[in-house]
């Protein structure tokens, strides 16, 4: 299965620094080889967790800006392993790092400007053929005890059922900053609470619901032909992910939606000055204590 990662949003939030440095690579920490903490990348522990789900080739959308940078952290380096040889022990996260995207196919995609999450998502079809997809944003990272397993019982969800869409969401106190799905509650999956979705409102002045959606789904290619459908037909400055997903519920598509809750997981996003220190402070907390994979 392909995964795809967005990589090109603005950042606005986070300026200064996303004046040169993407949000996406600011640093969070994780357990180490020999159990000790360290740090990675945020994009880093996305593209681990897409290849621990079961993820096997890749595309990361980015700025033309920032391509080449991103096309080389996820190169292997041999000159970097020969300079520093005399510090194996400083080496060991990287060669694992190493190893981990040897096994992966990568596929590097621009979105020329900035147009929203719908169109950097857009931007992947070619990439994606056919085959269903996992989509997972960037600048967030979902914390589990096993790390893929959320991703995963998305991904044979959506096979098992022949859905459109599978999305992950969780309960927020204020859902009018997302995007907020409504339906009847489902037979659970593998553990998991289950919202058969019926709707998707994008930032809803009155929310319906309090179920708000997380930046990590997995689809049939037929989302790209509803995003495509709603483009052509309302011209929107900024495309969203959510007018695909409304698309498809509007033609009849079946979507679920599997529930986020503290016995299988949290999700972190490092879009906000006060929630990247969240992040930081969370992870670090969870990278010395045992029991995390």
């Amino acid at each position: 299965m392909r995964g795809v990662v967005t990589v090109a949003g603005e950042g606005t939030r986070m300026l200064p620094w996303t004046r040169g440095l993407r949000k996406e690579f600011l640093p969070l920490y994780d357990r180490g080889i020999d159990g000790a903490p360290v740090l990675k990348p945020v994009a880093h522990l996305v593209v681990e967790t897409l290849a621990r789900s079961g993820a096997d080739a890749l595309t990361l959308v980015v700025q033309p800006r920032d391509l080449e940078f991103v096309r080389q952290y996820f190169t292997i380096d041999p000159e970097f392993l020969a300079r520093h040889r005399d510090h194996a022990e400083r080496l060991a996260e990287t060669r694992r790092f190493y190893r981990m995207i040897r096994a992966l196919e990568f596929t590097f995609v621009a979105q020329p400007t900035p147009a929203g999450f719908g169109d950097a998502v857009l931007r992947a079809r070619a990439s994606v053929g056919t085959e269903p997809f996992l989509l997972h944003a960037g600048d967030g990272v979902l914390l589990e005890r096993r790390r893929g397993r959320i991703l995963s019982t998305m991904a044979r969800l959506l096979g098992r059922e022949g859905l459109e869409g599978v999305l992950l969401v969780r309960r927020v106190k204020d859902p009018r900053r997302y995007g907020v799905v409504g339906g009847p509650f489902g037979a659970p999956v593998e553990g998991i609470r289950r919202i058969d979705v019926t709707s998707m409102v994008e930032k809803p002045d009155r929310p319906r619901t309090m179920w708000a959606a997380t930046a990590a789904y997995a689809f049939r290619p037929s989302l790209f032909d509803a995003i495509e459908r709603y483009r052509r037909a309302s011209h929107p400055k900024e495309l969203e992910l959510t007018d695909g997903i409304r698309t498809l519920l509007e033609e009849g598509g079946r979507v679920a939606a599997l529930v986020l809750d503290p016995a299988h997981g949290e999700w972190r996003s490092v879009g906000s000055p006060d929630g990247f220190v969240r992040a930081l402070q969370r992870t670090r907390l969870r990278s010395q204590s045992r029991g995390y994979d």
